[in-house]
């Protein structure tokens, strides 16, 4: 095993125990990380969407994306690239985020869930796996949005720029800034933790490259696990931090922001996995890209939070299940939430096929 598998697995370690901490400092239960909710809050909180419960600037999202520009500064790894089809990159942002939303949780979530005992994040671990396997079979067929090409210094610091000034908002609260009363929003650590954590996940994400939908995928294409490691690390390490703990709940519903709308949580997360596919990395892995310097993932990642708005404004996102008063309240995904999917897989099918070969076709 060399240096890089190592750290790959330390990467996970660490992403597990910093989401152990933050949940105990006052994150929502199973949520010490959530690109997808977190996004979705910081939206909230920008005024993009109007759901009272899921309204904060996180400094997580912060955190991560100038700890790997700091770590891609240092090691002389920044580079400025831009121009691998921004538009689709924006919308293919848009839709992993819908399908993300309408599970309640990324990737990274979807870990840190099933570490906590949820087993209904199994239906989309399987629906995330066979996302990635229509994204793999693109790829064979020589699915590409093109190459990026070296731009202005200044266009790879857009995005760190735009969380410094989410940072800058967070402090000061202004009266436009809308803050949660109650629900998920409502239920943070404190900030400097927060920041603190993301940035140390950030540094260790951009060496290491983390990225659950890469590690599917070099599973599928080479059989090789390197990167699927790190995640193996992050589940095992909140597994055993929830036993010690006393935080294991093992239950098939009523677990924290999650519902059991299985059929649903698997499309939903299929249709995320085969997004991340398309675009080169799961929603964690673009938010250390832009961190490096790439416009494109900068792109993607204003797409996921415009895809958060949406969700929310149009009633896509998923419903948790409730218990009040010892009165059971189911939760899923509305009507609007599955037209949303249904329509998302048609979009990812029509980009799947209009990008085959696109150089061979050029060349023509």
């Amino acid at each position: 095993m060399n240096k890089n598998k190592y750290l790959v697995i330390c990467t996970g370690v660490v992403v597990g125990l910093a989401a152990l901490a933050l949940t105990a400092a006052g994150n929502p239960a199973n949520m010490g990380f959530c690109i997808a909710c977190f996004l979705r809050d910081i939206a909230g909180g920008l005024g993009l969407h109007s759901a009272e419960k899921v309204q904060y600037l996180r400094p997580e999202i912060v955190g991560l994306v100038l700890g790997a520009t700091v770590a891609a500064l240092t090691s002389k790894e920044f580079r400025a690239r831009a121009g691998s089809a921004p538009a689709l990159r924006f919308v293919l942002g848009m839709i992993v985020m819908v399908g993300a939303l309408a599970f309640l949780g990324c990737p990274l979530r979807m870990v840190l869930r099933l570490g906590g005992g949820d087993v209904t994040a199994i239906a989309g671990l399987i629906g995330f796996a066979a996302g990635i396997g229509a994204g793999v079979l693109c790829l064979k067929k020589g699915f590409s949005l093109g190459r990026a090409r070296k731009v202005q210094k200044a266009d790879g610091f857009v995005l760190p720029g735009f969380v410094i000034a989410v940072l800058a908002l967070l402090l000061l609260a202004p009266s436009f800034i809308r803050f949660s009363q109650a629900g998920p929003g409502a239920s943070h650590a404190p900030w400097l933790i927060s920041l603190a954590g993301g940035l140390i996940v950030g540094v260790l994400a951009q060496k290491s490259r983390l990225c659950m939908a890469g590690g599917l995928r070099d599973v599928f294409l080479f059989r090789d696990f390197h990167l699927l490691t790190g995640f193996i690390a992050i589940f095992v390490t909140v597994l055993v931090g929830n036993l010690v703990l006393g935080n294991f709940n093992p239950t098939l519903a009523v677990q924290p922001i999650a519902h059991h709308d299985y059929v649903w949580s698997f499309l939903g997360m299929a249709m995320a996995g085969w997004g991340s596919v398309l675009l080169g990395g799961c929603p964690l892995r673009q938010l250390i890209l832009a961190g490096e310097g790439s416009g494109d993932s900068a792109v993607t990642v204003f797409g996921m939070l415009v895809g958060a708005a949406l969700a929310h404004n149009f009633g896509m996102a998923g419903n948790a299940d409730a218990m009040t008063d010892g009165v059971f309240t189911a939760g899923g995904v509305a009507q609007a939430g599955r037209i949303g999917i249904v329509i998302g897989l048609i979009l990812l099918a029509i980009i799947s096929y209009a990008n085959l070969h696109r150089e061979e076709k050029q060349n023509d």
